[in-house]
């Protein structure tokens, strides 16, 4: 959930608050469904070791499951992507910190909050320029970050960064107090939001959120591998509704609260929240660092599980050297969408609604309509409901090209 909940009170700036609180729901409501009717085919027609795509195999056919697996790869992908953005940001700006920290007879820093996109700060109009030619957000830094994760992608046992992966739940305890302290700190401002505005530019703009929240509640590719480690199956609903249950609540605190509570005019609100912060913050320094030494022990299980998709696609993924070349790649593209396009929100609404009519939306309402054929349960007006949940995912897709 860290990139998800960094992104989610700009997401909620973008849709409106009421619209926002209603899309948290739906999506939620929709996402669990889907992903227990795939929990509900695999029991039917599946095994202890069968995934998504293996479901498409054994239900639909090849290039159902060929399907299932480029998209899954593509989830993968945008995960890279934003990870490499959130690991530049975050050593750039802990670097700086602790340049001025070294070099400065300050004892005191401001901890006002910024507006990157108006360049206005609170109490002071100066613009943030990088400290040297040699250092740059958008330029250099992306450079340094392959420095470090490219020999750790070359790992041959990545089980070493699987101890760590216990480390996010910290981190995402650590956002939530974050965001509540803050929250309580500014107290709740409203004064700045526009009913017209609210009302109209964020029903507009509500497609950015559910697209967000497309990948922010994607779990569906490995959800059956998951849920198959139950010591009670029988409980897997009530098991998996808890889980979605939690989830929506933390996206809801953070992404309400701070947008509530936020000072400035709305629209200052970042797609990375940390980016609200002056730099010299202490509770931003601390989430800063904390993120940064999980997204890089955790970059690496993810290009692993690129490499592990690219093989299933073509054979060729597999030979000799392939590794290093897919690892190269990937790098690769890291560093130019993060000197080109260094918007994570961006990302994540994009990859969301894409990977989300696959794997959230199609997939399992078609495998669920063909495993109630076999059974002869299939009815018309089963067809109609699951059919509408594909064209959901569809018009939300679309919806991302038509957004400002």
């Amino acid at each position: 959930m860290g990139s998800s909940l960094l992104t989610m009170a700009w997401g909620v700036e973008r849709a409106g608050l009421p619209a926002a609180l209603l899309l948290l729901t739906v999506m939620a409501g929709l996402c669990l469904y889907t992903a227990y009717i795939l929990i509900r085919v695999n029991a039917h027609h599946g095994s202890s070791t069968c995934e998504v795509p293996a479901l498409c195999l054994l239900l639909l056919g090849r290039w159902w499951s060929r399907i299932a697996h480029a998209f899954s790869l593509l989830v993968l992908l945008g995960a890279t992507l934003v990870y490499w953005l959130l690991m530049a940001n975050f050593l750039f700006y802990t670097v700086n910190y602790f340049m001025d920290v070294s070099t400065s007879n300050q004892t005191t820093y401001d901890t006002n909050l910024v507006c990157p996109k108006h360049e206005v700060f609170m109490t002071s109009p100066q613009t943030p320029q990088d400290p040297s030619p040699y250092w740059g957000l958008h330029t250099t830094v992306p450079v340094y970050v392959a420095l470090i994760m490219f020999p750790l992608l070359c790992f041959k046992n990545v089980t070493f960064f699987t101890r760590f992966t216990s480390f996010g739940t910290l981190s995402v305890m650590y956002l939530l107090l974050f965001v509540i302290v803050k929250g309580w700190m500014w107290g709740i401002n409203l004064k700045s939001i526009d009913i017209k505005w609210e009302g109209l530019h964020g029903a507009r703009n509500a497609a950015v959120l559910s697209g967000m929240l497309a990948l922010s509640f994607y779990i569906h590719n490995i959800i059956i591998t998951i849920m198959n480690n139950n010591a009670r199956q029988e409980k897997n609903g009530r098991d998996l509704t808890i889980a979605f249950l939690l989830v929506t609540v933390t996206y809801t605190l953070v992404g309400t609260v701070f947008f509530i509570c936020f000072p400035l005019e709305k629209n200052c609100i970042e797609d990375n929240i940390l980016n609200n912060f002056e730099k010299h913050d202490v509770m931003t320094v601390i989430a800063r660092m904390l993120l940064l030494f999980q997204v890089m022990t955790v970059y690496p299980l993810v290009v692993c599980l690129v490499r592990a998709e690219a093989a299933r696609l073509h054979s060729l993924a597999s030979a000799r050297g392939a590794d290093l070349v897919i690892n190269g790649s990937v790098v690769v593209a890291c560093i130019v969408v993060a000197c080109i396009c260094p918007y994570i929100g961006t990302i994540i609404r994009y990859t969301g609604a894409v990977s989300g009519l696959v794997h959230v939306f199609a997939l399992p309402s078609l495998l669920h309509m063909r495993s109630l054929q076999l059974r002869g349960k299939l009815n018309s007006i089963k067809i109609i409901f699951y059919f509408a949940i594909i064209m959901f995912g569809t018009v939300n897709l679309l919806m991302q090209f038509f957004i400002p």
